[in-house]
């Protein structure tokens, strides 16, 4: 029978630096600007998923526990990443199953209206629509364009639906076409003047735009991994105010969500039961098993985004494009980035000049070494920190050279 060998140990790796792509050396492009769409994996994420790969080949079963660890390690590290106490976290697969989670289990009446936003990611509209066919609900739509006016016409528009009566609103934190920041504490206090909730799809923000769910009054946050977070797909996590766990409706839960789920595994007979009691907190969200590698990949992820600050990369992110949108405007593009800075993500979005086809215009940067994304018909740069400001001159040149087809 072999032996079982000992994995060597992952050599330690540079600390990150604001503009510095080391941590990358696989990135093939020049220019890296779709974190908005989807991060590359950078060495600490490979070495995480790696260490969980051969704790699976070396253990089988007996990874497990490694999993769980990190489990734990990740759900501290988001909850130090949104403002709130691991307890309160759900580790999910992704956005919309932390969506369409509280969209089932919130406790509904029938009539109840629902307020999402025109212009919104489909994720955060659909699951409420299906809701409203599943509990007879109502979703009315609030237009963004007074938003996009301002936070003060924007809240205007909202107060008005407010007032017609409205049980719980759901808005993204950043527009994913615009790049809009929306003014999510103002939006909680108008929600709470009329008994409203808050719902939240923080996957544009979470990692590169500062949030903090407590200071906010957000009721519910779902986020996923491979965007902003910088992590692989299959992992995300959903955030649920304490004050409002004992309302839902667990119609989702499975056989993780209640207490004391696996001790008839582990603990001899007599303890298999199908009474128990589901779980008082977010973690009822925990319904089964869950990926492993995607779990380590977020935890490996999240490590160099609390390491730099958020605050400190969304800086950084913005002055990279405080550089490029004046230059894209010279050109003859008209930006989407709000003119406030308070009201800016880390997006910038704009609209080609007339008589551009903006899905070549893509095509022909990406041949070029420049990744961007195209979000219904705009043209959309989403650096993150390790963006370099020296490599805007060659994004620059590439623009041109595209442009000149």
């Amino acid at each position: 029978m072999p032996t079982p060998t000992t994995a060597p140990a992952s050599e330690p790796l540079a600390a990150p630096r604001l503009g510095d792509r080391s941590l990358f050396p696989d990135l093939a492009c020049a220019a890296y600007l779709n974190h908005a769409a989807s991060s590359p994996a950078s060495l600490r994420v490979k070495q995480g998923v790696e260490a969980v790969l051969r704790a699976s080949a070396r253990e089988g079963a007996g990874a497990v526990a490694t999993a769980l660890a990190t489990r734990d390690r990740l759900r501290h590290a988001a909850a130090r990443l949104v403002g709130a106490r691991p307890e309160d976290l759900a580790l999910t697969a992704n956005t919309s199953a932390g969506v369409i989670d509280v969209a089932l289990c919130f406790p509904w009446k029938k009539g109840d209206r629902v307020l999402v936003f025109e212009g919104e990611f489909p994720a955060n509209v659909t699951p409420w629509q299906q809701a409203a066919r599943l509990f007879e609900l109502e979703v009315a739509f609030c237009p963004l364009r007074p938003f996009e006016a301002g936070d003060g016409p924007g809240l205007e528009r909202l107060e008005q639906e407010l007032q017609r009566g409205v049980r719980l609103v759901a808005v993204s934190a950043v527009q994913f076409r615009s790049g809009l920041r929306m003014p999510l504490q103002a939006i909680s206090r108008a929600c709470a003047r009329h008994g409203a909730e808050l719902f939240v799809d923080g996957v544009q923000a979470c990692g590169a735009v500062p949030i903090d769910v407590a200071a906010m009054g957000i009721d519910y946050l779902a986020c996923g991994s491979h965007k902003w977070l910088m992590g692989m797909e299959g992992a995300g996590f959903l955030y649920v105010r304490p004050e409002r766990v004992g309302a839902l409706r667990p119609h989702t839960a499975g056989w993780l969500s209640v207490e004391d789920p696996v001790s008839f595994l582990i603990q001899g007979a007599g303890r298999l039961r199908y009474d128990r009691p589901v779980r008082k907190s977010a973690s009822l969200f925990e319904v089964g098993t869950a990926c492993a590698t995607a779990h380590a990949a977020l935890e490996a992820a999240l490590g160099p985004i609390l390491e730099l600050g958020v605050e400190r990369i969304y800086a950084h992110a913005n002055a990279y494009l405080d550089r490029l949108e004046p230059q894209l405007v010279e050109r003859g593009f008209r930006s989407l980035r709000a003119a406030e800075p308070e009201r800016r993500s880390a997006i910038l979005s704009v609209e080609v000049p007339a008589g551009i086809d903006v899905i070549a215009l893509r095509g022909r940067l990406s041949a070029q070494g420049v990744a961007t994304a195209t979000p219904d018909g705009a043209l959309r740069f989403a650096p993150h920190w390790p963006n370099a400001l020296g490599e805007i001159d060659a994004v620059l040149a590439a623009i041109d050279a595209a442009l000149a087809g």
